[in-house]
């Protein structure tokens, strides 16, 4: 997601990760029909919206009702060009044929949470300030990260940790917590993160201790693998031929499901090794344009300090057989 700075809504400055690198990825084109299917703020769907004019039209989808909010301030001059849609990006198949984009000239999935998001204590997403432990892009959602923390066994929550945020002391973790809620119940994001500083210790780095933990939690909240998973072969399936599907990722989780799909579905034969007869039937149905993740620059780096761990993995639709 892209870097932001200010107060809420339309005050944030805007830098979207990886821009020049995304619209060479789409190559939007006068006319052509597009879909940004994790908005955010609107930063790539501006750049697709200004480099497809005349014609072009702009399918954007965002679960946060704020971000489509501060997005429609945002692109209010492309007028009936940009349809915004309050929706998770795993539904992007229905909403898409919905709003009359079955057959676009690219997809584009941005994953990740957007520093309005970090930025906003209410939210839940920061250890950096106190707020209540929600932590969830929809804000419809029922279940927070305080009600995982407070409800989920030892087993349970070691798992996510592990999973989610690649954390070694996962099960010493679950452990502390489980026991700190038996006093108390944990409900703001200071008494997460200081239950995961007393056990994790710092590294040599400058990465906070309580960063893998935060970022499992988000991720289970949300669902996001699992939408990402669902999200992805509906996304090919709106593709016309030729068109592209790009995807920036910002864990090692997330770029692998890319990874893995892009591969799968550049393949023919998708078989078990070793029957001697194809029985699948499977057909290649992309051409990888990227075979090693576009990274950040490091003028990018410095500028934008969050796009430190974005990978952009790029593919075209094939014409079908």
């Amino acid at each position: 997601m892209p870097s932001d700075n200010g107060s809420r809504n339309s005050s944030y400055e805007h830098t979207p990760v990886l821009f020049e690198e995304v619209m060479a990825a789409l190559q939007p084109r006068p006319g052509g029909r597009y879909i940004d299917a994790t908005l955010g703020l609107g930063g790539h769907a501006r750049g697709i919206l200004e480099r497809s004019a005349p014609g072009g039209r702009l399918l954007g989808l965002d679960a946060d009702p704020d971000a489509v909010e501060s997005a429609k301030q945002r692109l209010v001059d492309f007028g009936e060009r940009c349809v915004l849609v309050v929706a998770n990006f795993a539904e992007v198949g229905s909403v898409a044929v919905e709003h009359g984009f079955a057959a676009v000239d690219g997809v584009l999935f941005d994953l990740g949470v957007s520093s309005m998001q970090l930025g906003r204590a209410e939210r839940g997403f920061s250890f950096q300030s106190e707020g209540p432990l929600d932590m969830r892009l929809d804000p419809s959602q029922t279940t927070t990260a305080a009600d995982l923390v407070n409800r989920l066994t030892v087993e349970e929550l070691a798992d996510i940790f592990y999973r989610y945020g690649e954390e070694r002391r996962s099960r010493p973790l679950a452990r502390a917590i489980t026991a700190a809620r038996e006093q108390s119940p944990i409900r703001t994001t200071g008494q997460l993160a200081a239950i995961v500083r007393r056990v994790v210790p710092r590294g040599r780095g400058r990465i906070d201790p309580a960063t893998r933990a935060f970022q499992a939690l988000r991720i289970a909240v949300n669902r996001e693998l699992e939408s990402l998973e669902r999200a992805l072969p509906q996304a090919l399936d709106l593709l016309r031929p030729g068109g592209r599907l790009a995807v920036i990722s910002f864990h090692s989780l997330e770029d692998r499901i890319v990874k893995t799909f892009m591969a799968r579905e550049a393949r023919g034969c998708i078989c078990p090794p070793g029957l001697p007869v194809c029985r699948c039937g499977h057909r290649p149905r992309l051409r990888l344009i990227t075979r090693k993740p576009i990274t950040p620059t490091r003028e990018e780096e410095k500028t934008n300090p969050r796009s430190r761990s974005a990978k952009l993995r790029v593919a075209e639709a094939l014409t079908p057989a």
